[in-house]
């Protein structure tokens, strides 16, 4: 293996994609897709372009939800990755965005109601956060909005779900990856953490060769 040292302009190597819903200062609603995010317990931290419609509302009103695309929603998440809420435009994205209020409607997706936060979640992501803003504070350099999201409700398509439990099947959940500013879905399953609280040979069905525990 030979390494080479470069300087990419971007560092996203391989992190899935969220769609984020808040509350504008009208009861209107912004969507904004982001793939700066990660979990710590029952808290997800996120990051944000600190000039960008999410990080204003979320400086204000403090609820959100954070909805999870499967790899078949690309081509709507791509369709609102050039634009933004922020009317006017900050001026360092107005070579490359437009403004759009509307944005669920720009992305081809349904806004469902929550039940805990005021903005809605998105009917077609199989999961979704219903989540509230802790903690948010500038980076370093004041370019981005680190934010610690506390989740108070998790919502999943059933087909998702272990039967009869509240785990996420590592099986038949598919989360949209931007890799290098480029979509990619999972390939199948190479192995699984000694952690794992869904093992394989737990949910071969029964009949079924079963699969050697790891």
């Amino acid at each position: 293996m030979t390494h080479l040292t470069i300087e990419p302009s971007i560092l996203y190597v391989g992190t899935p994609v969220e769609l984020i819903s808040t509350e504008n200062g009208d009861g209107t609603y912004n969507l904004a897709p982001m793939s700066s995010a990660w979990a710590l317990g029952d808290v997800v931290v996120l990051g944000f372009g600190a000039e960008g419609q999410t990080a204003y509302n979320l400086q204000r009103r403090r609820e959100l939800v954070i909805n999870f695309p499967s790899p078949e929603l690309w081509e709507s998440v791509e369709r609102i990755a050039g634009v933004t809420g922020r009317d006017p435009v900050p001026e360092h994205k107005r070579a490359r965005f437009r403004h759009e209020r509307a944005k669920f409607e720009a992305a081809g997706l349904t806004p469902v109601e929550s039940e805990l936060v005021r903005p809605p979640r998105v009917a077609e992501c199989p999961l979704q956060f219903e989540a509230h803003a802790v903690h948010t504070e500038l980076d370093a350099e004041g370019n981005f909005l680190i934010v610690q999201a506390k989740v108070l409700r998790v919502h999943a398509d059933h087909r998702v779900v272990v039967p009869g439990t509240s785990y996420v099947d590592p099986d038949a959940w598919s989360p949209l990856i931007y890799n290098f500013r480029h979509y990619f879905g999972l390939g199948s399953q190479l192995g699984e953490s000694f952690r794992t609280e869904t093992p394989t040979a737990d949910r071969v069905p029964a009949g079924a060769g079963r699969a050697p525990r790891r």
